[in-house]
C-alpha cells in the first residue's frame, strides 16, 4: 500500500499526522509568500523534529516558497530564488526531510523558454544537493518550465543529469491541459520516475490554467482517473486538499479505500 498523507502546519507535524492518520507529511518552513530565510517552528528545533519524525516513522517533505523562480531572467527574482532555495535545502536536510518540492517557474511571455532552462541548469550546477530537489509541474503560464510535458522534456534534458526528482500534481496536470489517463507513462518516459504525488481534485475545467484544489470527488477530475494516476505513479502521496484535518483525513481514507492493496 502506498504511503499517504497531507500538507500540514509545521508547528507540530507529528500531531498533525496523527490527526489525519497520515504516513506522510509536507510542510512549509515559514511563510510561502515571503523571501525570509526558513524557520523551524517545532519545539526543540531541527534536531528534535528530525528525531520525532524518525521515531514516528513518518516520511517528511518540505515545500519551497511559492515565490521561488530560478528560471526568471530578472536578477531581482532569480538571485534571491537561488539563495532561498539553498537555504531551504539546508533547513530541510537538517530536519530529515526526504525531499524539497519546488515549482518549475517560468519566463516572461516574450522570452525564449531556453533562457529559463539554462537558468535552471546553472542553479543545479551551483547548488549543494543535500537532499533530493523535486521539481513540480504547474497549472498555468504559457512560458512555464513544467506545465506542458514537452516543456518538461526540454527542462529534463538540461537538469536530469544532476539527479533532479519530479513531483506530479494531479490538479496542476488537469488544469494545465495534460490528459491524466496517460500522464504517468508520459512523465516517466521523460524523467524516469515519479518521486512524489500531490493528490488533488480540481475546482476548474481541463486546461483552465487555474490552480484551485478541491477534495476528492467534489471537483472536475474523474475519481477513477485520479485513483489510476496515483496508483500508476507508485510514489508517496501528499493531499493538498481543503478542510484541514477533517477534510484531508477524509481524503486519505477515500484513497485508501480505492487504491489496490
Amino acid at each position: 500500500m502506498l504511503a499517504i498523507g497531507a500538507h500540514v502546519d509545521q508547528a507540530d507535524p507529528i500531531a498533525e499526522a496523527k490527526a489525519r492518520d497520515a504516513e506522510v507529511v509536507q510542510i512549509f518552513l515559514g511563510d510561502p509568500q515571503d523571501w525570509k530565510p526558513p524557520t523551524i517552528a517545532y519545539a526543540g528545533g531541527a534536531a528534535a523534529l528530525k528525531e520525532a519524525v524518525e521515531a514516528a516513522g513518518i516520511a517528511l517533505y518540505v515545500h519551497a516558497p511559492y515565490l521561488v523562480n530560478v528560471a526568471s531572467s530578472n536578477n531581482r527574482i532569480r538571485m534571491p530564488s537561488r539563495k532561498i532555495l539553498q537555504q531551504q535545502i539546508d533547513a530541510a536536510a537538517s530536519i530529515g526531510a526526504r525531499g524539497l518540492v519546488v515549482h518549475g517557474g517560468h519566463v516572461l511571455a516574450k522570452e525564449d523558454p531556453s533562457v529559463g532552462i539554462e537558468n535552471w541548469r546553472k542553479t543545479f550546477e551551483r547548488m549543494e544537493m543535500r537532499l533530493p530537489v523535486l521539481i513540480e509541474n504547474t497549472a498555468g503560464g504559457d512560458n512555464a518550465m513544467a506545465r506542458k510535458l514537452d516543456a518538461l522534456a526540454r527542462l529534463w534534458d538540461a537538469v536530469g543529469e544532476f539527479g533532479a526528482g519530479f513531483c506530479l500534481d494531479t490538479c496542476h496536470a488537469h488544469a494545465g491541459g495534460e490528459e491524466l489517463a496517460t500522464v504517468v507513462d508520459r512523465v516517466k518516459a521523460i524523467t524516469g520516475r515519479i518521486d512524489l504525488v500531490h493528490a488533488n481534485d480540481s475546482r476548474d475545467d481541463f486546461d483552465s490554467g487555474r490552480d484551485r484544489h478541491e477534495n476528492f470527488g467534489k471537483g472536475r477530475i474523474d475519481p477513477d482517473e485520479l485513483v489510476a494516476v496515483i496508483a500508476g505513479a507508485g510514489a508517496p502521496v501528499v493531499c493538498e486538499t481543503p478542510g484541514d484535518a477533517a477534510g484531508q483525513g477524509a481524503d486519505i481514507s477515500w484513497l485508501r479505500e480505492r487504491l489496490p492493496a
